[in-house]
Parts: structure tokens; sequence; C-alpha cells
């Protein structure tokens, strides 16, 4: 479902369209003297006895909520549905009424009420807009309706049939202009009066521009109406303040001038120019699709009144409408006549660029394969290493390599000749680059540890081990005086540390992406880099956990920096995750708190606090959320909760970084591992009940059962092979290989599944 809000200043022709409409009918109301019966007039005055003790220009609100194509709710379930949207949005004790409409190909509901409280004072708007995001996500669940898309490029406009209106309903035709420009000046750049009409008519609304005595101009919109008909014209002013000519010239003046545009034109001109080289000729039909699978750009080719293709424009996803002559001249249809006049499309096999995208194929499929790895070895050794059948299996499923095929039109035989003539070039320059790579790495990994040695970053004398410890969370191993990458004897660099003491405990297996978040932590802290420039990934508050002996001996002084720049990373990524469940402020809070993370207010401002933090710091809240959480009349009540909620945590042994990790891999869809941590580690996840729900229906419960059966055969095996050791010991044979063991914080950003591939002949 898609909701919208619309604020406005008088509230007189939103009822009147409301209740005017045809095929309308009234769900209910909601806080006046009845749900059912209360009379129109009764319920204006109210509204507008509120609305008159503000000046605000958002005294009203007018919301719509549409359900997706071809979905369905009674009168009595959309009515709920409606008064909860309103309770999570903060209206819920505000006289508002609903009404369904049935003049558009999905269901919806129309919803006016007042801002202004009986006291006379505002509800807080702030954060309106993740407000509704949280409620439309919370009432999809509850009712069982498709998801809505969560960024604006993906939300299309409402597709209406030819609109059933009346030629003298002026409120009818003037709300539905109103609901289609205004969606459509969010969704796109919009320059001139031109290219708004083109990109409205779909919708059967026509702009007409009109210059004034005055030389200002004017606009007025109609609507092409049934049989031919089109309603009257109606000037923008009318139709709304901001739609008026001189208001929109404004808006296109902002857009033209924008620093984006030209940026913008220069990458799109490189990409069409870049796709133009690939091909010998390009049927004119398919460029779309050309564009959209090589590029990734939207394209739509413009046709004569005898439908010749003359033109074509980008719909970039920057919000830009650009034509091809408006980006360059080069890439006019007309400047292009070899490549568009012969009607079929073909690739150059003589280009450059053709072989360039081979290379990037073959360069692609040794990541490819790399990743399936694990990093058992670096990625030079990989590419040395790995049969070359294997990776032309990997190339033969990738993307890049399926569009080369289809517009090459050639057979399996010519094809593999054509990967073989880059194949080994590509192999040797790839593995050169990454060996040199590798070697620059270790080199500054090297200075980062005698950084790190000569300053107070950590007491390496605190404990024995530390300093193996240090080489062990940057990835490296030392032998002979010199350090190398832990999985390689590739490279070495000297470095004289001395003999190192082995630890009291033996650390988990550091994976690259803790060992990279751990190098951005050190260097970031000892050359005070800002925090974007140190730009932490939310798995930077788990360093703790991995290299528990390392941050215990951090300064005090780095350890406090450490946490408030690992909190705030981890909470941009949490905050992502929340918004398809919280229902209010409170439920952000709540959740915040099933996590073992405690909210205070002070001076009015909000702070948050970790639980697992060592230094126990307060964190200063993004001012946006701020304004999000004190826009709440619960806000109290939440947080006088907190400590209930915190020490359930402590009490139920949850007060551990491990649990919040299971709880990290959960939410990224890491079953497997999750669950080999709550049945191997005892480990148990800290996440509100609804969102656990959620995992656990989507797959989470059948990965438990799994992966408890998985345990159940193992044990098994294991008694098996004792046997079988003991009898092939008293044969002479060697000793069975160890089993290998689920290492529960293995990285979870280098998961890939195997996968079988048809391959290539070469």
């Amino acid at each position: 479902m898609i909701a919208r809000i619309l604020y406005r200043q008088n509230v007189h022709g939103v009822l009147n369209y409301v209740f005017g409409k045809g095929k309308s009918r009234v769900l209910g109301f909601q806080n006046t003297y009845s749900d059912t019966d209360t009379d129109r007039e009764f319920f204006t005055n109210v509204l507008c006895h509120l609305g008159n003790r503000h000046d605000s220009e958002k005294r009203y609100v007018h919301t719509t909520i549409n359900l997706p194509r071809e979905e369905h709710l009674n009168d009595r379930d959309f009515f709920e549905l409606s008064k909860n949207y309103m309770e999570h949005m903060g209206y819920g004790e505000q006289p508002f009424v609903v009404v369904r409409h049935n003049d558009t190909k999905h269901e919806h509901v129309h919803i006016v009420s007042t801002t202004i409280k009986e006291d006379g004072s505002i509800i807080n708007l702030s954060n309106d807009f993740r407000r509704n995001m949280a409620t439309q996500k919370h009432l999809e669940k509850e009712y069982g309706l498709s998801p809505s898309p969560d960024s604006k490029e993906q939300k299309e406009l409402p597709v209406y049939e030819v609109p059933k209106i009346n030629k003298s309903d002026v409120n009818g035709i003037r709300f539905y202009i109103q609901d289609i420009l205004n969606n459509t000046l969010q969704k796109y750049n919009v320059r001139s009066f031109d290219e708004l009409a083109e990109l409205v008519k779909p919708h059967h609304i026509i702009v007409r521009p009109v210059k004034r005595d005055n030389g200002r101009i004017g606009v007025s919109y109609g609507v092409s109406i049934e049989n031919g008909y089109r309603s009257r014209f109606i000037n923008g002013s009318t139709v709304h303040p901001k739609l008026s000519g001189p208001k929109l010239q404004k808006v296109f003046a902002r857009n033209q001038s924008s620093k984006l545009l030209p940026m913008v034109k220069k990458r799109l001109e490189k990409q069409i120019i870049t796709t133009y080289n690939l091909f010998k000729t390009i049927n004119l039909e398919q460029l779309p699709d050309i564009l959209k699978s090589y590029q990734k750009l939207d394209c739509k080719v413009d046709l004569s009144k005898e439908g010749k293709a003359i033109d074509f424009s980008i719909y970039d996803k920057s919000g830009y409408v650009l034509r091809a002559n408006e980006i360059s001249n080069h890439i006019e249809i007309h400047q292009n006549p070899k490549l568009f006049e012969s009607g079929y499309t073909q690739m150059d096999i003589e280009n450059d660029q053709l072989r360039l995208e081979f290379k990037k194929c073959i360069r692609e499929a040794f990541k490819m394969t790399y990743r399936n790895t694990r990093g058992k070895m670096l990625f030079s050794e990989h590419i040395d290493r790995i049969p070359n059948r294997m990776v032309l299996d990997a190339m033969a499923e990738s993307e890049r390599f399926m569009f080369l095929k289809k517009y090459l039109h050639t057979d399996k035989g010519n094809l593999g000749a054509l990967v073989k003539l880059q194949f080994d070039e590509t192999k040797d320059e790839l593995q050169i680059a990454e060996s040199t790579r590798e070697e620059k790495q270790l080199k500054e990994k090297a200075e980062l540890i005698k950084t790190v040695i000569a300053s107070t970053l950590f007491d390496l004398k605190a404990k024995k081990g530390l300093r193996l410890e240090l080489l062990e969370s940057l990835g490296l191993r030392y032998s002979g005086r010199a350090i190398r990458h832990v999985n390689s004897s590739k490279h070495r660099v000297n470095l004289d540390m001395g003999n190192l003491q082995l630890p009291d405990r033996i650390n988990f297996h550091a994976s690259a992406g803790f060992v990279k978040e751990n190098q951005k932590v050190m260097d970031g802290l000892l050359n005070q880099r800002t925090e974007k420039e140190i730009a932490l990934n939310p798995i930077a508050i788990f360093l703790p956990l991995m290299f528990p002996d390392l941050y215990e001996a951090m300064a005090r002084e780095y350890r406090i920096e450490f946490e408030i720049l690992s909190i705030k990373a981890y909470m941009k990524h949490a905050q992502h995750d929340l918004g398809h469940f919280e229902k209010s402020p409170e439920d952000y809070i709540r959740f915040f708190n099933m996590r073992g993370f405690c909210f205070k207010q002070r001076e009015g401002k909000l702070y948050i606090n970790s639980m697992y933090s060592e230094v126990n710091v307060w964190v200063e809240l993004a001012p946006k959320v701020q304004a999000y959480l004190l826009s709440s009349n619960g806000i109290n009540k939440a947080l006088e909760n907190q400590p209930n909620v915190l020490q359930n945590i402590k009490n139920s042994g949850r007060d551990h970084l491990k649990c919040l990790w299971t709880s990290y891999l959960i939410e990224r869809g890491q079953y497997k591992k999750a669950a080999y941590l709550m049945l191997l580690e005892s480990a148990k996840a800290n996440l509100p009940i609804e969102i656990l729900d959620f995992h656990l229906d989507n797959g989470l419960r059948e990965t438990l059962r799994e992966v408890s059966r998985q345990r159940l055969n193992t044990e098994r095996a294991r008694l098996l092979r004792k046997g079988l050791y003991v009898l092939n010991t008293l044969l002479g044979s060697k000793k069975p290989k160890e089993e290998a063991v689920f290492n529960g914080f293995k990285d979870e950003l280098t998961d890939y599944s195997k996968h079988k591939a048809k391959g290539i002949s070469m």
C-alpha cells in the first residue's frame, strides 16, 4: 500500500471533493458524536472551529491510502486500517472522516482531519515521512498487503483509467490534477512546461501555458475525459498555489540551473558513446533494451507522426529526463546513420570496446571464484592456481557475458576464440596488479604497526600475547623477524618485534571484513580522521568481541572515541531495518532497548548508550532523529520503561556482544550462521519479538531445524569415526581428517555460495 499526505490551509474544497465524488461512500467518522451518523455539516464546522485556532499553513491534513492493484479490503477492514494509520501518525484523538472512492483501478480511501488540537497547539509534524513509511510497513504486514516500494525511484505514479469525471465537477478535476502533478514533480526534475506536459500526458492531463499581458507566464490544466471530451481548463493557482505558472517557473529554473545537471549530461554522454562503440549496427526498437541491460539506463524512443524514430529520451535515476540532443549532438539518431539505418543489431567484433568488455568479464569471473574460497589464499595466488575451466564456467553465468553473447550472433567456437584472445593477457595483468596491491598493503600495515607501538593507543604490556593479537587483528603473522599475510608466504616485510608470546586465549578466526574495519579504526584514531573519513561499517561495534584482549588494552580516550564512532555506525544500519516494523517513536526506543541500548534526555536533547560499552559513553542522536522522537507525547513513558527491558536482558544472560552479533546475522539474512551460534554456542538473539517472528517465518525456523538435525548427525558420525579410528590404528593407517568446525564469527560479508555453471569452450 502507499499512503500520501498533503497539508492544506483551507478544508472546504477538500471536503467538497471527498464527499461529492461519484460512487463514494463514507466508511466512518472518529472522535465526533457518532462513528457512522455524524452530519457532514457538523463535521465541517468542527474542523473549521479547530483549524481557526492556529494560523499555520498546515492546519488541515488530507491523506490517501492506496492499495496495490488486484488487492481488496472490505469496508470494515479498510476503516479499521485507516483508524490504525491515524493512530500511529498521531491523529488518534483528532476528529477525522474516512471516505472510500472507486474512480481508479486500485482501491483507496481519503482521510481528512486537522493538525490543530483542542488546546490550540499544532501536532508535531517532524519526521512525518519516516513515520508514514514505518506505519505503512506495519499495516502491510498486519493486513497481508503487498509491500510498498522503499525508494522514490521505485514508486510508480497511479495509473488511472480515462477519468470518469463530470465536466462540471470542478473539485474532482482539481484534486485529480493536483495528485498527479504533485507526484510527477516529486519524481522528476522537470525543467519546462513542455516536459511537464509530456510526463503527465499518459494520465490524460493537458498542460496549457498562457502568456499574460504583463509578460508573466501563467498555466492552466484540463483533463481528457470519456468520449473525447475535455474538462474545462482550470487556472494553475486554483488547482494549488504551488502549481501556478510563476511558482512552476521557479522550480524549472532551479532544476535547469542545478550544478548536478552538467555532470548528469556528461555521464550520460559517456555511457551512450561507450554503448555505440560496442556495436556495428543497432535496431532502434532494441535500443531501450540495450541501454537498460548494458548501462542500467531507462530509454524511450520518440516517434514522428509517421511512426519513424526521430529521437530518444533518457529517464535518468537523478530525476532528469533528457533528450539525446540535450545530452550531446554526437549521440543523436540522425548524426549516426550507419549505426541506426540497417534495421538489425550486431556487435562489432573488431572494436576495442568489445575486447574491454571481455576483459571485464574475465576479471569479474576471477573475483567471483575467489570469493568462494573465503580468503584461504591471496587473490594473486588464487589467480595463478585456479584452473581456467572454473573461471570460464563462472564467466558464462555472468550478466555481462550473457549480454555480449545475446548480441554477438556467433557460434560457441567463435565465442570461445574471442575469449581466448583476451584471457591470458587479462590473467597476467590482473595477477601483477593484485600482487603489487598486496605488497603495498603489507607495507602499509607494517607502518601502521610501528605507529601503534610508538603510540599510547594500546597498553601492549598489559597482558601476555597482545602484540601477537595486534598482528592477528590486521590479518598478519610473524616469523623470522618479518611479517606476512596470515594466509600466504608470498610477500614479506622485515619488522623486528622480538619474541612474541602466545596469548592466554586463542582468538576466533579474524575474517577479512573485521580485519579491514580494525585497520580503519586504528588508522583513523591515530591520524585523527573525521567520522566521514573513517566511514566505519556496522560490524565495527563487534571488534571488541573479535579481539577482546586488544580492545581491553585500548587507552580510555581512544576507547571513548571508538565507542562513539561504532555506535553511530551500528545505529545507521539498525535504523534502516527498524523502518519495516516500527509504528511510532515509542517503537523506535523499544526496539533499540531490546537490542541492549538505552536512551536518556538531557537539556532537551536525546542520547544513546550501549550496555556492551566498556566506558559507558553517551552518544548524541542526529537532529532529525531527535525531532522525530521528541514529536511523540509518549516518549517519557517509553524512557521510564527502559530499565525493565534492560534488566530482563541482563537476567536472561543476553548482555553480551555475542547475542547482538547473532541478532545482526539474523537481520542480514545469514540464518545458517545465526542458527549455529544459537544451537552450538547458546547465543540468544536480542531482537523484539515481532522482528524475530518475521525472520522465523521467513526461513530462520526451518534453518534452526536443519542445523539441529545436522548437529545430531555430526555427533553420531563422531561416535562412528571414533570406532573406525581404533580399527584404522591397528591397521597402521593415518588419523582421519578432523571435521571442519563451524566458526560462528566468520565474516558474513564473504559468505558466497557456490554454483554450477554451464561453461564455454576456449
